[in-house]
């Protein structure tokens, strides 16, 4: 009975614990990706592993409007997983802009992901471009969830903008790396007023887990997952490794100190 209770009150504590961006809300922070996949099949075991309720799509690459190929969205359900179509492969804000714009004509989508990267061999945001597309997005009725550098200036200057989510990088795109720059990524969290979500750089779980410890709304990958040797069971390890880092968030870490600091008191020793 006992273990009953304990199960009921972990299930209520979780449940509760909902995220909303752009007036939608969702109890999942993991959002994975639809790319590199083996096939269609392993990316909807892993988005089911995973328990994610948003799935980015490339728009330039996946495809989700010709019935006459292959289709994701026969394999992973849009009335059941939010789909968040992304501008992946753009270099600049019109590529950008035009293919949200025929996402919105084939899909209805307005909460989209905008990235205008730099140049290919970093991945790397290109700033100007990123902002100038947000305030045309925007402007346009889009919603979008915008991939930048890990500046707090930069995040604060899209938020003006329109931005209804900011995503940082925590090291370049596919790089498995991890968070290299805790101290920005924190100082975005304190400064906005919309999600903060860090996106791209996860490796491993303790990453994922790390970027909830900062205070992050959420988590956005897809080569971690797709590129592990079991893409489900590391699916699922990330499932649990955003759930921890957020309960660990929650909690509150204690106190750092440059000294030991023992369990029990010293004074009375036998």
């Amino acid at each position: 009975m006992r273990w009953k209770s304990f199960i009921s009150w972990e299930a209520v504590e979780l449940s509760s614990d909902q995220w909303s961006v752009a007036g939608r809300t969702f109890t999942s922070r993991l959002i994975v990706g639809t790319g590199k996949y083996k096939d269609f099949e392993q990316n909807a075991a892993a988005v089911a592993a995973s328990g994610a309720e948003i799935v980015t799509v490339a728009v330039r690459r996946v495809n989700v409007s010709d019935p006459a190929a292959p289709m994701l969205t026969d394999y992973i359900d849009p009335r059941k997983i939010t789909y968040l179509p992304n501008t992946a492969g753009c270099f600049n804000a019109d590529d950008a802009i035009r293919t949200l714009r025929l996402a919105r004509e084939a899909g209805g989508w307005d909460l989209v992901k905008l990235e205008v990267l730099g140049e290919a061999k970093t991945l790397y945001p290109n700033m100007r471009e990123t902002l100038e597309a947000t305030e045309v997005l925007a402007k346009e009725g889009f919603l979008p969830m915008v991939y930048c550098v890990d500046d707090p200036i930069a995040a604060k200057q899209l938020e003006d903008a329109g931005a209804v989510a900011i995503m940082p990088l925590g090291a370049p795109i596919g790089s498995g790396l991890g968070i290299q720059n805790r101290v920005t990524i924190r100082l975005i969290v304190e400064g906005a007023s919309v999600p903060v979500l860090v996106d791209a750089g996860v490796g491993t779980a303790s990453d994922a887990a790390v970027a909830m410890e900062l205070g992050c709304d959420g988590v956005l990958m897809n080569t971690a997952i797709a590129e592990a040797k079991d893409p489900v069971r590391m699916a699922r390890a990330m499932k649990l490794a955003v759930e921890a880092g957020r309960d660990a968030y929650l909690a509150g870490r204690m106190g750092q100190r440059r000294y030991a600091d023992p369990s029990s008191p010293l004074a009375g020793l036998i």
